[in-house]
């Protein structure tokens, strides 16, 4: 069950990848990431009302675990959600999809750190293969300009903060989920400290208002998009941590090129980034998580 909701998670962070691109070519990122957090509160807060009604017994509210969410929602809501939108702009969906299958790593260490979480010589062998398999699956640089090359570099360091956001950030949420069974409730917790930290870091007030006076529906409508797929993903990440080690579930969310790549070159027509050593990297990616689902 763990793996199933990780790797339906992954498909949603996919999916916000995906559109991330056409949201940002419509509207900039710093007025649209305010639409994409309000939907991450307002999206699972509706689900959670009607989850809220189905439920038998009513929830019982628990500190420390919706501070966890809480600290969960500044680290990878705010900083890692963030730096991707600079990500995906600087580098690519593709390139961007590869910086964010990286944060299984840190993961990796925050699990052991915080949650005491040990993993056998199996597990870790299997992590082994779909990094190196992530890792192939990354296009070779082609020759770059110095403007492109500066470029490069600011999608690098923003790609550093990506993942360590991400993987630090999904601990947490391990660890609140593994006290507090609460993934809904807790996206909406996570969601508007995210945005209460973008609301006190923001100083261009009469910018964002005019780029979203001025946005047409269309791109509104992507960064809503965006909002969903992310909600959602959250949400059955931390689903996902109840039924199985914190670091697995991470690296199965994060083998997201496994969705980037197919759609970019079958649908989206880049034909450049098929070649022998993306669809070897894929190949193992692929390995690793048939060995770990028959785990």
């Amino acid at each position: 069950m763990g793996f199933t909701f990780a790797l339906v998670a992954m498909v949603f962070f996919s999916a916000n990848i995906l559109v991330t691109r056409y949201a940002i070519a419509r509207m900039p990122v710093e007025a649209g990431f305010f639409i994409v957090l309000a939907t991450n509160i307002l999206f699972p807060a509706l689900l959670f009302t009607g989850e809220l009604l189905a439920r038998a017994t009513p929830y019982a509210w628990q500190w420390r675990e919706a501070g966890l969410f809480a600290l969960a929602g500044l680290i990878g809501t705010f900083l890692g959600r963030r730096f991707l939108f600079d990500a995906v702009r600087l580098l690519g969906p593709s390139r961007a999809s590869v910086f964010h299958s990286t944060a299984p790593a840190f993961a990796l260490v925050g699990a052991w750190l915080l949650a005491d979480e040990r993993l056998g010589w199996y597990e870790v062998l299997l992590m082994a293969i779909v990094w190196f398999g992530l890792w192939f699956t990354q296009p070779r640089a082609a020759a770059a300009s110095p403007a492109s090359g500066i470029a490069a570099r600011k999608g690098m360091l923003a790609g550093i903060f990506t993942v360590a956001g991400f993987g630090f950030g999904n601990v947490l949420r391990g660890l609140a989920m593994h006290g507090w069974d609460e993934a809904v409730l807790g996206t909406v917790i996570a969601s508007l400290c995210a945005l209460c930290c973008q609301v006190a870091v923001t100083r261009d007030w009469r910018g964002v208002s005019q780029r979203l006076r001025a946005a047409d529906r269309g791109a509104i409508w992507l960064y809503v998009g965006c909002g969903v797929f992310t909600s959602l993903g959250a949400i059955f990440t931390a689903m996902s941590m109840n039924h199985m080690e914190i670091a697995l579930a991470v690296l199965v969310v994060h083998t997201t090129p496994l969705v980037i790549f197919p759609v970019s070159v079958y649908i989206l027509k880049n034909r450049e980034d098929l070649t022998p050593r993306t669809l070897v990297g894929a190949l193992l990616v692929l390995t690793g998580i048939a060995l770990l689902a028959f785990r």
